[in-house]
């Protein structure tokens, strides 16, 4: 079983801590830096982790309430949905394999955009998402049309 805690010995990564970094570099690559957000975020998994244990839970059990501690408020992702709204809407525009690059330099200029939504982890089953896509959509034509790429 992996050591829990956030940090070894040595000051690397735990399996919370790793799993949690790996997931933000593919949905939410501008919080790879936040090394405090990681560790507390791993440190609060591993302590779900050992309190679902000591409650009676399953070692399954206990991983996925720990995981669901881990991922908390970071299942919806504004930069995922720009990489697919430069995929769908501006392939012609950018190659699909510079879009991953081009989101992550939008993403805090659609902040303001981003901030009218309540992004809550089911935000892309509501109705709402559908008028966050369309006027992310238009930002990014906007930006794209001022010279941005």
């Amino acid at each position: 079983m992996p050591d829990k805690q956030h940090h070894t010995p040595t000051g690397e990564l735990s399996y919370y801590g790793l799993s949690l970094l790996s997931y933000l570099k593919d949905s939410h690559p501008e919080l790879i830096a936040e090394g405090e957000f990681i560790a507390e975020r791993a440190d609060s998994a591993a302590q779900a982790y050992s309190e679902a244990i000591r409650s009676g839970r399953n070692h399954i059990e206990a991983e996925e309430i720990a995981r669901e501690e881990l991922f908390r408020g970071l299942h919806f992702s504004p930069y995922n949905t720009l990489v697919h709204i430069l995929w769908r809407e501006f392939e012609a525009e950018i190659p699909e394999e510079a879009a991953r690059q081009v989101a992550l330099h939008l993403l805090p200029l659609c902040r303001g955009v981003l901030d009218k939504y309540d992004l809550r982890d089911d935000f892309a089953g509501t109705p709402d998402y559908e008028s966050l896509y369309t006027e992310l959509t238009g930002t990014v034509q906007i930006l794209l049309e001022d010279g941005l790429q």
